[in-house]
């Protein structure tokens, strides 16, 4: 690593697969700044964590959804670099912020496709485009995309149809921004039991077995199985990795 302290922002970071990302940034050694939407409490619990252990952090509340208050969020973010960090710029991005929603292909309506859209298109392109100013040249991005990119799961049409896109992005962005020697990479979950579209894989059981039985290494995804990945994509230690998606799910569907 060099001299220069790392910093890296983590969307959607209070909780869940983004938390576990920022606890993983962490221990590697880097400064977190976590985004939260409503969830004020859990992000500072999540930076009180970081602190303790000797690491730098802070928060700030980001609705992805909105594509018209990004400005407004890179200015903050700018203040809290120079007060919190003595910094003016991050090194490392994690486009993870996202809900799911559950209806299939006949059901879903253009307002559900519409929030997909902003949530989890509009916001890694535009949301990352706004940030350009503040990540240094060498920075690292890091867009969660989902298994479900590559294999079909009814009832998550719209939500997959986005991370196809962007994983596609991915790609558009890291041939964009190589003479910034900016790194893009794609991290893809698979099941993982977290709160995510109202907890199902956590919660149902027979759900749970159905997919472990689906799964090369039997089981499903906890969250701290896909922080060190992340965090990995985010330090030198992945410094000659790009445009890559890592589909991080135990071997599911193979």
């Amino acid at each position: 690593m060099s001299n220069k302290q790392k910093i890296a922002l983590v969307t959607g970071g209070s909780r869940g697969l983004g938390k576990d990302m920022a606890f993983q940034l962490a221990e590697k050694g880097i400064d977190v700044i976590v985004t939260y939407q409503s969830k004020k409490d859990d992000a500072e619990n999540v930076v009180n964590i970081i602190k303790s252990q000797g690491r730098n952090a802070a928060a700030l509340q980001l609705d992805v959804a909105k594509s018209d208050t990004f400005d407004a969020f890179v200015n903050n973010l700018k203040e809290v670099l120079k007060s919190e960090f003595n910094a003016d710029k991050i090194d490392g991005l994690v486009n993870n912020a996202g809900v799911g929603i559950h209806a299939n292909f006949a059901e879903t309506t253009e307002e559900q496709f519409d929030s997909m859209v902003n949530i989890h298109l509009k916001a890694p392109f535009f949301l990352t485009q706004k940030l350009l100013q503040v990540l240094n040249d060498g920075s690292s991005i890091v867009n969660i995309s989902s298994g479900l990119a590559r294999f079909a799961f009814t009832g998550y049409e719209a939500y997959a149809t986005m991370k196809g896109a962007v994983e596609t992005l991915s790609k558009y962005q890291a041939k964009f921004l190589g003479e910034r020697k900016i790194r893009v990479n794609i991290v893809a979950p698979g099941a993982i039991e977290t709160d995510f579209g109202g907890g199902a894989v956590r919660d149902n059981q027979d759900l749970n077995a159905q997919l472990a039985s689906m799964t090369a290494l039997g089981r499903v995804g906890l969250p701290d199985d896909i922080g060190g990945v992340v965090a990995f994509l985010i330090s030198d230690d992945s410094k000659w990795v790009n445009a890559q998606r890592i589909e991080v799910s135990g071997g599911i569907f193979i």
